[in-house]
């Protein structure tokens, strides 16, 4: 966790909503100066927002829109961030878009949009971020992942995946990070089913309208994993139980995970009610209004994670462990003499 006085200048994707909005807010309450990057939309709604958010929860923000599918315009994000706040320290990317579609009904355009957005945004800001911080051999860079980084999910190819492709990328420049002896340290955070807006405008093909995938959580969940995975030394964490075993389930029985999906995996991802002929989607745009950090699955999402709290947790508990069986032993010793 930060040490010094000084505020740390963080930079966000996403920012405007879901995920994103609610790390903005998750670093904001610990007084850390933000740089939000979003599509700006109409009005910048969102990204206005945000600010808001950031400001009254006691930090300070700078609106920076940009489309991360354009490394130009992360670049002069970045470049803009660090003129007002001075060196990042932190480069967390949350942004996204999917495609809820059978693959054989997709476009070209559609598949390389998704890519370009949720993968390709990820490599640029990570270049961006260590374009600043490798010359100072300081920072820490956040990617956002997903359990289906590891076990993709029907309906959802070129998000699946853009997921597992940034996995690959992230194992991959770590590999040279460490071979240069650099102290910059690179995280890549699993999420489960979170409860934001994306469905409620991600283009989607299917008959109802999507949901998550049971069981879910609130976006604070993941927001909190991302702030402790920007001040850890981890090389990667997973976030909720359903998470772990989608993991742990995809290493012994893929093939077993294959027709279970198959036969579950569209009902599950669809509510029971008929989607709108007149549904939007911020596929190549962002749409209208502020639309926050949470979805419309409230009643059914979870607000904490005790498998997460473990892994948060995991060093004072292995001492406490130790402690408990140095007690033990010693009590043990003590009886028998």
């Amino acid at each position: 966790m930060p040490t010094s006085q000084k505020p740390e200048v963080v930079v966000i994707t996403g920012a405007a909503a879901g995920v994103g909005r609610a790390t903005v807010q998750a670093f904001a309450k610990r007084g850390a100066h933000i740089g939000l990057i979003a599509r700006g939309g109409p009005g910048m709604d969102g990204l206005e927002g945000a600010k808001k958010d950031a400001e009254a929860a006691g930090g300070k923000a700078l609106i920076l829109p940009a489309d991360v599918a354009d490394a130009t315009q992360v670049e002069a994000a970045a470049a803009k961030a660090e003129e007002e706040f001075g060196p990042i320290d932190i480069w967390v990317n949350v942004a996204m878009v999917s495609v809820f579609s059978p693959f054989k009904e997709m476009t070209a355009d559609e598949f390389k949009r998704t890519t370009d957005v949720t993968y390709l945004g990820q490599v640029y800001g990570t270049m961006a971020a260590l374009r600043r911080m490798l010359p100072r051999d300081r920072g820490s860079v956040v990617l956002v992942g997903s359990a289906l980084a590891y076990r993709s999910i029907p309906l959802q190819s070129a998000y699946c995946g853009a997921k597992s492709g940034i996995r690959g990328f992230i194992d991959s420049v770590r590999c040279e990070l460490i071979h240069d002896g650099s102290h910059v340290r690179l995280c890549m955070v699993q999420m489960p089913a979170l409860n934001t807006p994306q469905f409620g405008w991600v283009k989607s093909r299917l008959p109802h309208n999507p949901q998550p995938v049971p069981p879910i959580y609130q976006p604070e969940v993941a927001a909190e994993a991302i702030y402790f995975a920007a001040h850890s030394k981890r090389r990667e964490l997973y976030v909720g139980f359903p998470t772990i075993k989608a993991v742990v389930a995809n290493m012994f029985f893929a093939g077993l995970l294959d027709v279970y999906l198959a036969k579950t995996g569209y009902k599950a991802q669809q509510t029971d009610q008929p989607a709108s002929p007149d549904r939007k989607d911020n596929l190549w745009a962002a749409l209208p209004g502020d639309h926050g950090a949470h979805g419309t699955f409230g009643s059914r999402s979870r607000t904490s994670s005790p498998a997460l709290w473990v892994v948060m947790h995991e060093h004072k508990l292995a001492a406490a462990a130790a402690g408990l069986l140095a007690g033990a032993g010693l009590a043990a010793i003590k009886k028998a003499r």
